[in-house]
């Protein structure tokens, strides 16, 4: 079980801000998710991967991909207090669900 993470990288946002947007993504992801996906995932260690996208195009691409294959998505839009302006998409979490369906999905992108 894993959870994967993708981000913006043409937004150049700093570290901090990517862990925000991440944390935020994982939760938002979590809430929607079921629970035995949520327990069987925490006593594995709640594993997570977090990878970049080019754009935005990409990212909601992604979470096409995701949600038809049935995986729960949390997908992030800036309140625009800081680094970006406001409705920017920023990051998106896919599951946590088994390490097979998301890499289906996430297998040609790269490590951030």
């Amino acid at each position: 079980m894993k959870q994967a993470i993708l981000i913006r990288k043409d937004l150049e946002m700093g570290k901090g801000k990517i862990a925000a947007q991440a944390s935020h993504a994982c939760v938002e992801a979590l809430l929607k998710s079921h629970k035995d996906n949520i327990e069987k995932w925490k006593k594995e260690g709640m594993k997570k991967i977090v990878l970049e996208v080019n754009d935005e195009k990409e990212l909601v691409d992604y979470k096409k991909k995701a949600e038809d294959s049935g995986l729960v998505v949390g997908l992030i839009r800036d309140a625009g207090r800081t680094q970006v302006t406001a409705g920017t998409l920023t990051a998106l979490a896919i599951g946590p669900d088994q390490d097979e369906q998301i890499d289906k999905i996430t297998k040609k992108l790269k490590l951030l």
